[in-house]
């Protein structure tokens, strides 16, 4: 074969596993945003130097601007090869891509090709990944017949739940670890960003291309957005129609729960203020001084049920029925408490039952 194979990544796909890297030459602000799975960045243009070689491209012309862009591509390729590439042996296979398949990928792929290596370049570049990715999102999530939408309210153990089914084996979608936010008002994760959609959109696609379809898929009911971001519409779709369990915790447990898993707002009286006073045009200027005193003196355990019974209960009620069909028909399933053995017989139960209308119990 001759190198660098250029190939669609309809052509790719089956054997990304076959590369021993994926090398995205985008500038750094483009790869954070998002790129193929397993992909590293060794940008043949920065994002400064992007900017420059585009500048002289608008401000005085294509051929000074490919003067310079050559000129820097060219010392960043030598400076990559001299870091990254001089131990790789002869038989070294990297998959190289761009934006578009164009002159970035290009230069880096001839490059390697003409020292040896049977360089592969994704044909139509990251554009074309991403244009595979959204046709798959739009029709994947209608190959699963057996979904099964975790309900119950905040605080019942869902994510917990997951959790554990991912580790005793099942299909787990978990889009609130995916979007990094818990999907509330105070769902940020402390010291941890958000994705790019497009970012959320790639590790979510990545995990359902795996999955077996004549398997159960585990997911919680969430909202359109968990955070910033919008969960597919297809996947979303799929969700509302599937069977549920109803996850049942009593309200000291959730409470204990909550306080377990939102320790940073526990420690952090000032910040939780901060968050609590978006509340404010539902709840009112007075009841949110309440709350906000509550976490100032302390008093976590009586703020966090309060919250619970006044806000987040009623909210859930509003929304499950309305928005998942089949929730009437849910299966429950009881946790006595949010012992890490009660989350695995809960977990073992919902495994055996799914799809049968009975009762759960984890006791």
């Amino acid at each position: 074969m001759k190198y660098p194979a250029v190939l669609p990544f309809s052509d790719i796909l089956s054997r990304l596993h076959e590369f021993d890297a994926i090398i995205d030459v985008r500038s750094p602000s483009e790869f954070a945003e998002d790129h193929l799975p397993g992909a590293i960045n060794l940008p043949v243009l920065d994002d400064e130097q992007r900017v420059r070689v585009g500048t002289l491209y608008k401000q005085t012309s294509a051929f000074e601007a490919k003067k310079l862009g050559a000129a820097l591509v060219a010392k960043n390729i030598a400076r990559h090869i001299e870091e990254s590439f001089l131990g790789h042996p002869h038989d070294w296979k990297p998959l190289v891509y761009c934006w578009r398949g164009g002159n970035r990928s290009g230069a880096m792929a001839h490059i390697l090709a003409r020292i040896g290596w049977p360089v592969t370049q994704l044909e139509g570049g990251y554009k074309d990944y991403r244009r595979h990715v959204n046709a798959e999102l739009a029709t994947l999530p209608e190959r699963f017949d057996f979904i099964n939408v975790l309900c119950g309210p905040t605080g019942s153990g869902k994510s917990r739940l997951l959790q554990v089914l991912d580790k005793q084996g099942a299909q787990v979608i978990d889009l609130e670890d995916l979007a990094a936010h818990r999907g509330s008002v105070l769902g940020g994760l402390p010291e941890e960003e958000q994705p790019a959609q497009k970012a959320f959109e790639s590790a979510l696609w990545q995990q359902l291309r795996t999955f077996d379809p004549l398997l159960p898929v585990f997911i919680e009911s969430e909202s359109k957005k968990v955070g910033r971001l919008r969960v597919p519409d297809a996947l979303m779709e799929k969700m509302r129609a599937s069977a549920c369990t109803d996850v049942r915790l009593d309200t000291a447990q959730r409470v204990q729960l909550l306080m377990q898993d939102y320790a940073h707002f526990v420690g952090d009286p000032a910040r939780l203020n901060v968050q609590l006073a978006l509340l404010t045009q539902l709840h009112g200027k007075e009841k949110i001084a309440h709350w906000q005193q509550l976490a100032t003196s302390g008093r976590m355990a009586e703020l966090v049920e309060e919250l619970l019974v006044q806000h987040y209960d009623p909210v859930y009620r509003q929304s499950i029925a309305r928005n998942f069909s089949r929730y009437a028909q849910a299966t429950p399933l009881v946790l006595p408490d949010i012992s890490e053995h009660a989350f695995e017989q809960a977990a073992r139960a919902l495994c055996a039952i799914v799809g049968e209308p009975r009762t759960a119990s984890a006791a």
